[in-house]
């Protein structure tokens, strides 16, 4: 499980490398499924129920499951979520990051730091013998105190020999409900947060979910196995962090 979340974020840090105004999002799905493969990997989303895709690029309002293509070309100001998978030796490895293009404006730049910091309060309540429904308040808390919306229908999940188990992991709840959380599952935390309503909407390929008001939307994954104490965090944002610190030096 480790091997495959690593994976799965230095993919994700190879793509940081590509994202800039100009570049088409079915570029950047082929620069992610050249260098699984090239590692010994094949995409976990491509094929997956019929998913036609490598990565899932979800540009602006588009909150998650936008499909690469030639027509969508990245544009200064833009914000890109990008979400992959990948199955190694039988373990899928998860997780997302949402890149600015160029740079954003503040606002945007204020979605995106409040979504991470919801992933990471999540994550710190990924401990054995809490319960899912503390993860997911101490998400939509932050979400909501500083002025976004947390979206329902789409949630974090089990992940192990498939892409998602059981249990669904909600970014929002109330504390001390759902399923107890036990030493050695490995959950997806994904806070999905938009900056105007929580209401979501489906686009006609049947895939891509949007903002119904159109406002942006930031989304953020890591893979985390429970443990006594802190939560073992499986991927990490350390090797895109390089990147991006790497290209605006």
């Amino acid at each position: 499980m480790r091997q495959s979340n690593l994976l799965v974020s230095r993919t994700l840090a190879e793509v940081a490398r590509h994202i800039r105004p100009g570049v088409s999002t079915e570029e950047l799905d082929r620069v992610a499924e050249t260098f699984i493969r090239d590692n010994g990997a094949v995409p976990g989303f491509l094929g997956y129920q019929g998913y036609p895709k490598t990565l899932c690029t979800s540009v602006n309002s588009q909150v998650v499951h936008g499909i690469p293509s030639e027509k969508v070309i990245l544009k200064e100001g833009d914000l890109v979520s990008v979400d992959c998978g990948v199955l190694r030796d039988g373990f899928y490895g998860d997780s997302a990051y949402s890149f600015e293009v160029g740079k954003v404006n503040g606002e945007v730049r204020r979605l995106l730091d409040t979504t991470l910091e919801c992933l990471l309060k999540g994550v710190e309540q990924a401990e054995e013998g809490r319960r899912v429904g503390d993860i997911g308040h101490a998400v939509q808390q932050h979400a909501e105190n500083n002025g976004f919306s947390v979206v329902r229908e789409m949630v974090g999940h089990g992940l192990g020999r498939h892409m998602h188990e059981a249990p669904e992991v909600p970014n929002y709840g109330r504390r001390g409900t759902g399923p107890k959380l036990k030493k050695g599952m490995v959950i997806c935390i994904e806070p999905m947060i938009n900056m105007g309503r929580r209401q979501i909407t489906q686009e006609p390929d049947g895939w891509t979910i949007r903002a119904a008001d159109n406002l942006p939307s930031a989304h953020f994954e890591l893979a985390v196995a429970i443990d006594r104490g802190q939560a073992d965090v499986l991927s990490t944002f350390s090797y895109i962090e390089e990147v991006i610190h790497k290209n605006n030096g």
